[in-house]
């Protein structure tokens, strides 16, 4: 399908962007290269007529035979093999915690790839409302509603008739390359200030490459969307990640000029406000140099917002050292400042697992799997206490002659917001009890402090699995409890497949601040694109 004369017509407006983004050098920061600023519009915006339950689905994008690997270019060289190091957070961080216990509340099995679609990885990605959970993989979305019981406790996941839908069915009579390509790389996200879903996925088969987002118009996500359509001409937006933040939607990609050569992340900020209401919604963008990538906003978790005007926080890594960054926008003047990156104190030595590549080994094949331990694992969780903020995060490591989680808890430094002044490492761990190798992490905090952390388990002995691990607010520093096992792997991914993930999610419950559902990938046999999907809910014994 041809695109809308209106996607032309506002193109222009593309590249007549203003220049109103600076970006600033943090302490320590060793930022020189130049960077573009711009503020634009969006190509095409509209607001749907009919309800998403009620579009017809696509039929496959994909044949059938073969199989498409979603495999985005590497913004660094990566290693395959495992650094023999001595994580000096292995030894501690993991143990028996007597504070807190964990129930495993209700769990359902999740979109599983299509036969028709025969696409990897499928990038599991969900979020939760009150009344219902919206999940998405490549290249599919699914709509559950909640069961709960007289106290609120989730019990059920059930599945809405007509799902799950190929993605781009939410941009049909859009236009353009929204509603023609469906290519993944999706996030969903639960609006909790507004009771809204936004959900978002990137259409780059070809250029210009492009950025569809979509705004429930109110709390139901099976009704009808806001929708908007970002260019960033032949520059592929890959790799977009999502943080909720009071004065904007946040989102970050790594950018590579005409889909090859990487050029530095790109970090933008959608006018919230307007996306509400339906109406044109500016972006303020800035770029890092090609020195850093994979930057990962902070998302709001509870309902107690950040200080007025408090900058966005964003983290990522290096082979060594954890960044730091912030992102201030203003509506008003459209101009933002992107500061960073500021080099994290206090953080503990640390190697990614696999080099930060591939070397996760499977029970009976040769084909190791991805450990994308070259950057931050989606969410950064913000969330605000009496007294302190706090922002949550993980990444995979070399630990144990395999791979563990290191995560951290940073709060703001004494005096200052969580962005005015660089934070401080809390708490921090590597959770690596054994020998196995654990990665494809995603960490949450319940409203009273409490941390669970999901991820994938797998070594020459055990398939592909799902885990968590956890803490209670009393519990020692850097210590994670015993694992609790989610769902048993009983497949190896085989073939010449080693893609896996590329993310996980987990999200916290509205309702009482408390219940999490955490979502990923399994291998139900051994094979190629024969992945499935798991959700489950659990909540912490300290947290009522």
């Amino acid at each position: 399908m041809k695109p809308c004369p209106t996607f032309a017509a506002l193109a222009v407006a593309l590249a007549l962007a203003v220049p109103a983004v600076t970006l600033a050098q943090g302490i320590g920061s060793t930022v020189s290269q130049e960077h573009r600023a711009e503020v634009s519009h969006p190509v095409h915006f509209d607001t749907t007529k009919i309800p998403l339950r009620d579009l017809p689905d696509q039929g496959p994008v994909t044949p059938a035979r073969g199989g498409r690997d979603f495999e985005p270019g590497r913004p660094e060289p990566v290693g395959n093999v495992n650094p023999q190091f001595n994580d000096p957070l292995a030894a501690t961080g993991a143990g028996p915690v007597k504070a807190s216990s964990v129930t495993l509340a209700a769990f359902t099995d999740g979109t599983p790839v299509d036969p028709n679609y025969r696409v990897a990885p499928p990038d599991t990605t969900g979020d939760l409302g009150p009344n219902h959970y919206v999940q998405w993989v490549n290249l599919r979305y699914s709509v559950y509603t909640l069961t709960r019981d007289a106290n609120q406790q989730i019990t059920g996941f059930n599945l809405v008739a007509g799902f799950p839908k190929n993605g781009n069915v939410l941009w049909q009579g859009f236009g353009g390359p929204c509603e023609k390509y469906n290519d993944g790389d999706p996030i969903v996200q639960y609006d909790q200030l507004a009771n809204r879903w936004v959900l978002t996925q990137f259409a780059v088969s070809a250029s210009p490459y492009t950025q569809c987002v979509a705004v429930s118009t109110g709390p139901d996500p099976t009704g009808t969307y806001n929708r908007y359509a970002y260019s960033y001409g032949t520059d592929f937006n890959d790799f977009p990640k999502m943080g909720v933040w009071p004065d904007a939607y946040y989102i970050t990609y790594n950018m590579f000029r005409r889909g090859r050569t990487f050029v530095g992340n790109k970090v933008c900020a959608l006018e919230r406000d307007k996306m509400l209401i339906g109406a044109s919604a500016r972006q303020i963008c800035a770029q890092t140099s090609s020195t850093y990538h994979s930057l990962v906003p902070a998302d709001l978790e509870g309902a107690t917002l950040p200080a007025a005007g408090t900058a966005n926080p964003l983290l990522s890594i290096s082979s060594s050292s954890v960044y730091f960054w912030k992102f201030a926008v203003n509506w008003t003047a459209g101009t933002g400042t992107l500061t960073g990156p500021t080099t994290m104190a206090g953080v503990s030595a640390f190697s990614r697992a696999c080099g930060g590549g591939t070397c996760i080994p499977q029970p009976g094949t040769t084909r190791t799997l991805d450990s994308l331990a070259d950057r931050l694992n989606y969410r950064l969780s913000y969330r605000r206490f009496a007294g302190y903020e706090s922002l949550l995060i993980n990444h995979a490591v070399s630990a144990n002659s395999a791979s563990g989680i290191r995560w951290y808890e940073l709060r703001n430094a004494a005096g200052n917001t969580i962005s005015s002044a660089t934070p401080v490492v809390y708490q921090q761990g590597t959770f690596s009890p054994n020998s196995e190798y654990r990665w494809m992490g995603s960490a949450a905090m319940d409203k009273t402090g409490g941390i669970a952390v999901g991820y994938n388990v797998s070594s020459a002995t055990v398939k592909p699995s799902i885990r968590y691990a956890f803490r209670g607010p009393a519990d020692p520093l850097g210590i994670l409890g015993s694992e609790t096992l989610i769902k048993s792997g009983t497949g190896s991914q085989t073939g010449t497949l080693s893609r896996w993930g590329d993310y996980s999610t987990i999200s916290v419950d509205p309702v009482d601040g408390c219940q999490m559902v955490f979502t990923t990938e399994f291998i139900p046999s051994d094979g190629s694109f024969n992945w499935s999907t798991f959700i489950s809910s659990f909540k912490l014994s300290t947290c009522n």
